[in-house]
């Protein structure tokens, strides 16, 4: 699976990376038909303290996964993105 992290408006430092590739790259073992993984990292502008957004796109056959979470930290919605996907894949994989 292809791993494409775009960041708007910041640069995401060395940790933040790794724990992307090391959360998303489980998602294989869910659903062994991803094609491609796309990662979006935002900061939104509002007066929240939970502004970091984080969304996954996951290239499948059929209808791509999209899952979006706003959090406190970049890791946080992250990891209920992962977290989210996983019960999409596992879903789909039951479906098919």
């Amino acid at each position: 699976m292809k791993i494409t992290v775009q960041s708007i408006g910041l640069t995401p430092h060395e940790p933040l990376e790794e724990h992307i590739d090391k959360k998303v790259s489980k998602l294989d073992t869910f659903y062994d038909k991803i094609q491609e993984c796309k990662v979006f990292l935002k900061v939104e502008n509002n007066a929240d303290k939970a502004n970091k957004t984080a969304e996954i796109i996951l290239a499948v056959p059929g209808d791509d996964i999209v899952v979006k979470k706003t959090t406190t930290t970049f890791e946080e919605s992250l990891d209920l993105c992962v977290d989210t996907a996983k019960k999409l894949l596992i879903k789909k994989k039951e479906m098919a």
